[in-house]
């Protein structure tokens, strides 16, 4: 059996369980894929404020979770 390495760990005082950490990690991939996304549409200037502000907090959120 291979072991996946994964890109992420755990901030210290989160405890969930392997399989929902992959989950919820799978959501923060497409968030920050999200984010990256934003910013060239802001650089662009057609992105509405109120998306980045959703993506800032959403990858807030993200970083009390894992370490990146």
């Amino acid at each position: 059996m291979t072991v996946e390495k994964k890109n992420w760990k755990l901030q210290p005082d989160v405890n969930m369980s392997p399989e929902l950490a992959n989950e919820v990690a799978l959501i923060a991939c497409a968030l920050k894929s999200l984010s990256a996304y934003t910013t060239f549409a802001m650089e662009r200037e057609d992105c509405p404020e109120d998306l980045q502000k959703i993506v800032e907090e959403g990858l807030d959120a993200m970083s009390r979770v894992f370490v990146w």
